[in-house]
């Protein structure tokens, strides 16, 4: 133990007693430069450098460097030189197409378009309110057409058909859209045989056609002449006068005797 504490001691002594001496190596940080305006990467070399280190500073190759800068194969460097690590060739923007500038439409007027209504009043013989082929239309109906609002009135008579055999209904053109009531009046000495009143909804460029049926009342109804011009009311007229006439014979043949 006597020994081994001096020599200890003598140890502890010397290393302290060594100035330290500072490490040699240095750590190298290296930052990426930014293209300049030619596009370039410049490097410039720093003292003590090599390809080798520029290599491992940059990430750029030996054989990258050498090729780019027309260096020899032993990529001899003197310092202060600028070596090209890169050419950076900044995008060209492309140009779209320049936006269309959308005009400003007027504001859309709504469109009240017309239609056409046609009404049909024809002589239903058979009463089955239900227009037939045989049954033609009645001369001196009234007609109204008039829309809710009271703005539209129109009015008609329907008419004879021209020919023998065809339907000519009486027609209002251009009637403006809306809802309208149609009301038929048959003629002195008609019955109707149909509603004469309809609910109408005109709709631009619709065709509405009514069917409206009147049939002739037994008033009206002219009595049928039997052959020889003799009607049954003069046949009755005369069997009356003859009995008469016999009555009074009679009565003036007893008188006398």
């Amino acid at each position: 133990m006597i020994v081994i504490i001096p020599v200890l001691f003598i140890g502890l002594m010397l290393a302290f007693s060594i100035p330290a001496q500072a490490d040699s190596q240095q750590q190298v940080f290296y930052t990426t430069n930014t293209p300049d305006e030619t596009g370039r990467i410049i490097y410039v070399v720093q003292a003590n450098d090599t390809c080798l280190l520029i290599e491992l500073l940059t990430g750029v190759k030996v054989n990258q460097i050498i090729q780019i800068n027309n260096l020899d194969d032993a990529c001899t460097l003197q310092e202060g030189q600028q070596l090209v690590l890169a050419y950076y060739e900044t995008p060209t923007p492309t140009i779209g197409p320049s936006p269309t500038l959308t005009p400003i439409l007027p504001t859309a007027t709504p469109f009240n378009g017309n239609g056409k209504v046609c009404v049909y009043l024809y002589e239903d013989v058979n009463g089955n309110a239900n227009p037939e082929e045989t049954e033609m239309q009645i001369p001196g109906g009234a007609v109204s057409l008039t829309n809710r609002t009271g703005t539209v009135n129109l009015t008609g008579t329907t008419q004879t058909d021209e020919q023998p055999g065809t339907t000519n209904p009486i027609c209002f053109e251009d009637v403006p859209e809306g809802d309208y009531n149609v009301s038929v009046a048959p003629p002195e000495g008609y019955n109707p045989t149909t509603a004469m009143n309809y609910p109408l909804v005109v709709k631009a460029g619709d065709l509405s056609i009514l069917n409206f049926g009147a049939q002739l009342s037994s008033a009206a109804e002219p009595h049928t002449i039997e052959e020889g011009g003799r009607s049954p009311l003069m046949l009755i007229i005369g069997a009356v006068l003859i009995l008469v006439g016999a009555g009074m014979a009679f009565y003036f043949f007893r008188t006398k005797h």
